[in-house]
């Protein structure tokens, strides 16, 4: 079934079951001199919370496990437009396949394959609207990757320890951001969020330079022992491999902080 079905079949039964109570309480005059329509706001209440709460309204139907096998590809671009979904991105461990996890519900992600390059795209906009369950994702560590991760009301968590990554660019809108650096990137990486804190994790070894901007509303807290402050105001990983190739990190966020750990 596609997601449009899925979303025609949702609204249906929600909208018979609300047009079956109203009819009973009428016919059967369970409620006197009260206005029917003036419970719709309460109706709309536990619809919400149940959102919140369950992350759907059918809990048994909230995600569904996909793979892709590799076969002869040898790059990837991950592109996510989640919306207000939750996303996680993370290594594969295991071998043979070009990506694992958890995706909505009566969806697949959209892949194209264009000679030994795959893209794939996670549309919110494809899935159930009523499917809030968060994504998540494991990819091929043996491949160079470009991710390209969006959302507007929702968190993003990439760890690229272990990943091959050509370039990553990850925005929200509300909604925080945790970013664990690869061992070495082919081109500038860009973190930014417009509400929200941005956490950065820097393994042990790793050599990244961070340039933070942003708001004056926009903090910086900096672990003293892992990162070092240089004069044009960017930071250093401490420890670093020297023999590595330098990785350029830029932050920009308005409201919240970014977090160097």
């Amino acid at each position: 079934m596609s997601a449009k079905g899925s979303r025609g079949l949702v609204f249906g039964s929600i909208a018979l079951i609300l047009l079956g109570v109203i009819l009973l309480l009428n016919n059967f005059l369970l409620i006197t001199n009260f206005n029917i329509t003036a419970l719709l706001p309460l109706v709309l209440v536990l619809v919400g919370m149940i959102i919140l709460l369950r992350g759907d309204f059918v809990v048994s139907k909230a995600t569904k496990a996909f793979g892709i096998t590799r076969g002869s590809v040898e790059s990837g671009i991950l592109e996510i437009s989640a919306g207000a979904i939750d996303v996680s991105v993370s290594a594969m461990e295991r071998e043979g396949r070009l990506i694992a996890g958890q995706y909505a519900y009566d969806s697949r992600p959209q892949l194209a394959v264009d000679g030994t390059e795959a893209h794939l795209r996670f549309d919110r906009a494809a899935t159930p609207w009523l499917s809030f369950s968060d994504w998540k994702m494991e990819i091929a560590r043996d491949l160079p990757w470009s991710v390209y991760a969006s959302a507007s009301l929702g968190n993003l968590s990439l760890d690229c320890s272990g990943l091959i990554i050509s370039r990553v660019t990850l925005g929200t809108g509300i909604g925080s951001i945790r970013f664990v650096c690869p061992q070495e990137a082919f081109e500038p990486l860009y973190l930014r969020s417009t509400l929200g804190n941005i956490r950065v994790l820097t393994p042990v070894g790793v050599r990244v330079r961070i340039i933070a901007k942003g708001a004056k509303s926009f903090g910086v807290r900096v672990d003293d022992t892992r990162y070092e402050r240089l004069e044009d105001g960017s930071y250093i990983s401490r420890e670093a491999n020297l023999e590595n190739a330098e990785i350029e990190l830029q932050v920009n966020g308005t409201f919240g902080d970014l977090y160097l750990a």
